[in-house]
């Protein structure tokens, strides 16, 4: 049992060394990255200026993911309403967000984290990548991400500051807690 705990311990420590295990209050971390338009798409640009809903989600095309995209894009309207706009973040190449983006008629950014540092920059817990296959515009197509990310959400205010975490998020609901927590700031 001793030498059980003592392994379990020690995956632990590799696993997650290096990632920040951010809380509430505590500064959120500068980030950039390619979005879906390939474009550069940088957190800087938006702290002091709106509240920024970031999430982390783990494949682009598949279920949870595009119920959870799909209800960030319906709530548009009303994160507008409380002055926040949304980035999706996952581990999917330039490519599969741009795809994603135009099959649901997503209306924020999504970033590409192909290799987890934003997510390791959040504490956020990442595993090895994938790929999946999905017919596109009449084309059946291989989408591969560089990692896999665990579904987090965070809110950080126009201060800079995480006034929300969440590491349990059901997908379909996302939305509906964050407009509520940031309806209450």
């Amino acid at each position: 049992m001793k030498n059980f705990l003592i392994i379990t311990f020690a995956l632990f420590l590799i696993y997650n060394v290096g990632y920040a295990q951010l809380e509430v209050g505590d500064k959120a971390p500068a980030f950039s990255a390619k979005d879906d338009s390939n474009k550069s798409w940088n957190s800087s640009d938006y702290i002091g200026a709106k509240n920024l809903i970031v999430y982390f989600y783990p494949a682009a095309m598949t279920g949870g993911c595009t119920k959870q995209a799909c209800a960030f894009r319906d709530d548009k309207s009303k994160l507008d309403g409380v002055d926040a706009i949304v980035v999706g973040i996952s581990g999917d190449e330039v490519e599969n967000l741009k795809y994603f983006k135009e099959a649901y008629d997503l209306n924020f950014p999504l970033l590409a984290d192909t290799n987890g540092k934003i997510a390791e920059k959040f504490g956020v817990f990442v595993k090895d990548g994938g790929s999946i296959k999905r017919t596109i515009g009449g084309n059946e197509l291989t989408l591969t991400r560089g990692v896999t990310t665990s579904r987090w959400t965070f809110i950080i205010d126009k201060k800079g500051k995480i006034v929300y975490k969440n590491t349990e998020v059901n997908a379909a609901e996302d939305s509906k807690e964050t407009l509520a927590i940031l309806g209450n700031l």
